[in-house]
């Protein structure tokens, strides 16, 4: 899937320790689509490389970015993940 828009909000990363024990580090950026219903989407750079890529845009950027999306199942509730390559 391919998110093409201009950046509205870059977060601050986000960081922490996995239950294996290893650091995670990830960044999520606002991106406004322009459609009519719901444009903004937020998609998020995990690890060192794409959050070395993300750092690289501004707000105000036009931007092109390929996503995975995924769900996954908790508690019977489904939590869903945008994941930027860029």
């Amino acid at each position: 899937m391919d998110v093409k828009g201009t950046v509205t909000l870059i977060c601050k990363e986000e960081s922490g320790i996995s239950k294996s024990e290893k650091v995670w580090r990830k960044q999520v950026i606002v991106v406004d689509t322009g459609a009519e219903y719901n444009p903004e989407i937020a998609v998020q750079a995990f690890g060192d490389d794409k959050i070395k890529d993300l750092n690289k845009l501004s707000v105000g950027d036009e931007v092109m970015i390929k996503c995975n999306v995924s769900s996954r199942e908790y508690n019977g509730r489904y939590f869903h993940n945008i994941d930027g390559y860029w």
